[in-house]
């Protein structure tokens, strides 16, 4: 288990323009709703309560002592012990006045630097913003490929009739040699 000293924090200074990247704590439970409740389109809605009971799961970007960005992850279900144990990104938001100035590249990279500390075969994401995971070397995979995601998390989604018709698309980052020597395809209507 990776222990919470082990996250390191990060301060970037881009043109007078500071930011902090955090592991988040229970106050920031109300700013983070709120970053979330501002992105009905992107993201899927998560209850307050929810993200108090998973506070331990988010990292956020301060700027001049307010959160303007947030990410969380989450380690997907498996059955049995772990043969490829996945862990998911989601809730990824940045406030408008704060982007363009890398707080959602550097909430990726803080986050996939302290998920890889789990030792997990791969790391996931759905995105309607394919491009900006590529350089963190994410790639188009298939949906059906990940229907333990689709059960424990699309499935309850109100947005959309199923899974397969959420324009969403699924991305992953293989970190495990079995899943980099698949071989890799553009899945077609994903």
């Amino acid at each position: 288990m990776v222990s919470q000293k082990s996250v390191r924090t990060n301060r970037c200074t881009m043109s007078r323009r500071t930011y902090h990247i955090r592991p988040a704590k229970f106050p920031d439970a109300v700013p983070i709703f709120m970053l979330i409740r501002s992105h009905p389109r992107e993201l899927v809605g998560r209850s307050l309560s929810d993200i108090v009971q998973n506070v331990d799961r988010f990292f956020v970007a301060e700027r001049e002592g307010k959160v303007v960005g947030t990410v969380s992850w989450q380690i997907l279900p498996e059955i049995g012990a772990p043969k490829d144990p996945s862990i998911e990104i989601k809730s990824l938001a940045v406030e408008p006045g704060s982007r363009g100035i890398g707080i959602g590249r550097a909430l990726v990279k803080q986050t996939i630097a302290h998920v890889r500390g789990f030792h997990p075969c791969r790391i996931i994401l759905l995105t309607f913003y394919p491009r900006f995971f590529v350089p963190f070397g994410f790639r188009p995979v298939a949906k059906r490929s990940l229907m333990y995601k689709l059960y424990s998390g699309c499935i309850n989604c109100s947005k959309y009739d199923s899974p397969f018709t959420c324009p969403e698309i699924a991305m992953a980052l293989d970190l495990h040699p079995r899943h980099a020597s698949v071989k890799r395809r553009r899945p077609a209507g994903v």
